[in-house]
């Protein structure tokens, strides 16, 4: 497998998706905001019907192929913590994120709109999922080394997406996005790159995994929501963007989309964004990295 390049492409794009693993057939909770290299603002994609579905998304994000290479951050989990996912392989030690991608398609390929939650509720690997009630005694919230390194640095705490509990789960949305992930990458494997399981070559659709609170940290706002056009163009300005300029109140989804994608520019010609110094073997060939997590930055300053 490929190692991330220490040299960098030049993104002429760049796309935020904040994603959703809910059951149903659309959902509030998914955004896409784009923008342009430089300074431009980000903006809203709007739905095909009101709402986003996840099949919608995958169709968007093909048809976005077509215009040249981006950068797409996608708000989900792109693997399991290995220390228990290792477990579902012969050999632990060779398996892959790819091999992880596959088993997940395997289990959950009946469900519709890239739905992963068989998964969670199959024999094999039920078990290891917080799924209902209290906290099990055998539950040991598993996490990956991104999002211990994400609480270290300050950025938040990402939940394991082995707990299945709570508003703030991410489990679902995570083998959700396992699934789309892989569906792209099948549709276009001479287009689609994801880091840092691929290196980012130029002229590749390249998805990274993004964490918005990450983005909403740097840029001043603490654990808050923004549900302010204001207060999203106070984030983007941190953010080397231009003002948006909406008007009123703004869903936290559609704001974590708009300040990830310049976030994620923000970023983007930072080579140890790329290669964190934390970074291991086995994040790069199995459970994956939060962008902008580890690479020594901090809570930006307009100076």
């Amino acid at each position: 497998m490929a190692e991330t390049s220490e040299q960098v492409p030049a993104f002429p794009r760049f796309i935020a998706v904040d994603w959703s693993g809910a059951r149903g057939r659309r959902y509030a909770g998914i955004a896409v905001a784009e923008c342009a290299s430089g300074d431009a603002p980000p903006r809203l994609v709007e739905p095909p019907a009101g709402w986003w579905s996840r099949t919608e998304v995958f169709a968007w994000l093909l048809a976005a192929l077509e215009r040249g290479p981006a950068l797409v951050g996608i708000d989900c989990a792109f693997s399991l913590p290995f220390d228990v996912a290792a477990r579902y392989f012969p050999d632990p030690e060779a398996a892959t994120v790819f091999d992880l991608w596959d088993r997940v398609e395997a289990v959950a390929a009946g469900d519709p709109d890239f739905a992963g939650g068989a998964f969670a509720e199959h024999p094999d690997y039920g078990a290891d999922f917080w799924r209902s009630g209290l906290q099990p005694d055998w539950y040991r919230d598993p996490h990956r080394l991104t999002e211990r390194m994400c609480r270290a640095d300050g950025y938040g705490s990402p939940q394991s997406p082995y707990k299945l509990i709570g508003s703030k789960q991410v489990g679902k949305g995570a083998l959700a996005g396992m699934r789309m992930l892989r569906a792209l990458k099948r549709a276009a494997p001479d287009r689609v790159a994801v880091w840092p399981f691929d290196a980012p070559r130029p002229g590749h659709m390249v998805f990274c995994e993004i964490y918005p609170r990450l983005f909403l940290k740097r840029a001043g706002f603490g654990l808050r929501k923004i549900r302010d056009a204001q207060d999203v163009d106070t984030a983007l300005g941190f953010l080397g963007a231009r003002p948006a300029r909406l008007s009123g109140r703004v869903t936290d989804h559609d704001a974590d989309a708009l300040v990830s994608a310049a976030g994620m520019r923000w970023l983007a010609e930072r080579p140890e964004v790329w290669n964190p110094p934390a970074m291991d073997a086995r994040a790069r060939r199995q459970e994956g990295w939060i962008y902008g997590v580890g690479d020594g930055g901090g809570t930006l300053t307009n100076a």
